[in-house]
């Protein structure tokens, strides 16, 4: 299966994920939802903020232009909202998973289509 593959099959088919993309920790996009354009800036600090909290906290997440306001994270998982829409992130051993939902999915529903592929890529070495 391609890296686009889990986002198309994966990701956007749940229904639970309106745009998406998989990169690499070094801001590299390797697949991306069509009309998502975050940029590889962006997702640099991204990925510095599952390391580094206080930098989402003070300054929030901004993907695609959009900022929004971090709620929590841990050293796998970061989370964030702006108005009816959220963001779920997920840091693999190789990867990055980003996800934007929106009304009416709830955040748990997200998250539990992002960690679902986001384990199953760290059994298999990424």
């Amino acid at each position: 299966m391609s890296w686009q593959d889990y986002v198309d099959n994966q990701l956007l088919a749940s229904h639970c994920v309106t745009k998406a993309c998989i990169a690499g920790h070094d801001g590299n996009i390797w697949a991306q939802s069509k009309g998502f354009e975050v940029t590889k800036e962006e997702l640099a600090k991204l990925i510095a903020g599952f390391d580094q909290q206080d930098l989402l906290t003070s300054n929030g997440v901004t993907l695609a232009g959009q900022r929004y306001i971090y709620l929590s994270g841990t050293d796998r998982v970061v989370r964030a909202k702006l108005g009816r829409s959220g963001v779920h992130c997920m840091k693999t051993t190789q990867a990055v998973i980003v996800s934007i939902y929106e009304d009416p999915v709830q955040p748990q529903q997200a998250a539990s289509v992002v960690e679902k592929l986001g384990d199953y890529l760290i059994t298999c070495g990424y």
